[in-house]
């Protein structure tokens, strides 16, 4: 489970049949704090990089966007690979299940006020019956 801010515009890749994938970068920061001696101990930053599938990316390619607040359920994934020059690289992902948006949408009866209403949470090909609706 993540909560986090989006650092870019998702990358959303199309394949076999309509069928689509989406990647993007997930920012979570620990805040920083003062020890009782007084040392400062600053802000940690971490940069998540999240995969999403089938609808849930649908979701995401018409949605989320850079600087969005999201919270994600989902399975770390390790990967490797070589490179041109045969380097091994090591590359973790989250492979999103369900995503839920913090950020609030703007009102379509007056576009420059924020709505206050609670956004849903979309979930994959396996959550439950609801994601063929658009929770939002």
């Amino acid at each position: 489970m993540l909560i986090g801010n989006v650092g870019q515009e998702p990358e959303v890749r199309y394949f076999d049949a309509d069928q689509a994938y989406a990647r993007l970068r997930l920012a979570t920061t620990e805040r920083g704090y003062t020890l009782p001696n007084g040392t400062q101990v600053p802000d940690r930053t971490d940069w998540h990089n999240l995969l999403f599938n089938k609808k849930l990316a649908k979701h995401v390619e018409r949605y989320v966007h850079k600087g969005d607040k999201l919270y994600v359920e989902g399975r770390i994934r390790y990967r490797s690979y070589d490179d041109k020059k045969g380097q091994k690289h090591y590359y973790t992902e989250i492979d999103v299940e369900n995503m839920e948006m913090l950020t609030p949408k703007p009102s379509t009866t007056n576009p420059g006020n924020i709505a206050s209403e609670p956004l849903g949470t979309i979930q994959s090909a396996s959550g439950t019956t609801d994601q063929d609706k658009l929770p939002f």
